[in-house]
């Protein structure tokens, strides 16, 4: 069973993957500019003060206004720290917005502070209150399609054992991203909520 489910995760990566590279730069960047408001207004979003965000990469929702705007509320922003030998993942704090610009890439071309820097990890002190969530694909149930190495269910189950327990998840997808069904594993946790734009309503979610 669990082979046959990561042989329909691969299919279906390798599908979505071809979708998003139709997808060009300026629709990428409307569609993504709709859910960044849809974000801001978000009562989820505007009553947390602990926000982990992903670093966004080209064929991603782009997160670099929302990382403006979670320093602007005051908020404390977390990002994703990866260790590519394994699925461990940390989130760690960020200082400001414009730090982000000068952190080193990793060999993913993913800009991440460096492995031997102190900075305080989440799971910590105060754990989080959101998590914005990357991924390939998703559906309306909140199944979703990372890209393999499973650091974002590792971190779940993680936060879990935090006093504080498992952040709220948000996801942001374009709507080229949304699937009708997602195969999941055992270990797959949901993401509580997804936006994306429908057409019936431009500022949908999920």
């Amino acid at each position: 069973m669990m082979a046959s489910v990561q042989v329909l995760k691969r299919a279906l990566r390798a599908d979505l993957k071809r979708r998003l590279s139709k997808l060009d730069r300026v629709e990428m960047e409307r569609q993504s500019q709709r859910l960044i408001q849809k974000l801001f207004s978000h009562d989820k979003y505007r009553t947390s003060g602990r926000v982990a965000v992903y670093l966004s990469m080209p064929d991603e929702v782009q997160t670099e206004e929302i990382f403006r705007d979670i320093f602007r509320r005051g908020k404390m922003c977390f990002i994703p720290r990866y260790h590519p030998q394994s699925n461990h993942m940390d989130m760690v704090k960020l200082a400001s917005a414009e730090e982000i610009a000068r952190l080193p890439l990793t060999s993913w071309n993913i800009a991440q502070p460096a492995d031997d820097e102190i900075r305080e990890e989440a799971l910590s002190t105060d754990g989080l209150d959101l998590i914005l969530m990357p991924g390939l694909g998703f559906d309306k149930r909140g199944g979703r399609l990372g890209r393999g190495k499973g650091y974002y269910d590792a971190y779940l189950q993680r936060c879990l054992s935090h006093p504080k327990g498992k952040p709220y998840t948000i996801a942001l997808a374009f709507k080229e991203q949304i699937c009708d069904s997602v195969p999941v594993s055992d270990h797959d946790i949901a993401v509580d909520e997804i936006l994306y734009e429908t057409e019936d309503s431009p500022d949908g979610a999920m």
